[in-house]
């Protein structure tokens, strides 16, 4: 079992930043894909990084590329989410996810996690 714990959620305006941290304990060992998803209001749960573990190789939806850099720090187990240039549309709940499998580029089905955060809400004022 893996257990995730989001923070760093809150607040911000249009152009700001915020970090996301995930701490991840229990059978680490096992998780080769992590992950951040959101869940904006009225919306299903969508991918926004992804990150193998054993590579680093780091992968992005569109709508985040270049403003949002996913990174980890093995020696905390921890995972973060790097937030630049925010905006309304990134309002929503994030959630941190791991899978114990690799999917090459198709990283963002909520399917393939086997565990999930609580979520930590973002919310962006304009």
């Amino acid at each position: 079992q893996v257990q995730l714990v989001e923070s760093g959620g809150g607040s911000v305006q249009a152009g700001g930043s915020l970090r996301l941290s995930c701490a991840a304990s229990g059978d680490t060992v096992t998780t080769v894909l992590m992950a951040w998803f959101r869940q904006r209001p009225g919306k299903e749960r969508e991918g926004v990084a992804g990150l193998y573990t054993g590579t680093a190789l780091e992968l992005y939806a569109d709508s985040v590329k270049g403003r949002f850099t996913i990174s980890q720090d093995n020696a905390k187990n921890t995972l973060y989410l790097h937030m630049n240039s925010l905006g309304p549309e990134d309002t929503a709940m994030y959630y941190c996810a791991a899978s114990s499998r690799r999917y090459g580029a198709i990283w963002y089905i909520t399917d393939r996690y086997n565990y999930w955060g609580q979520g930590t809400q973002v919310t962006v004022s304009s």
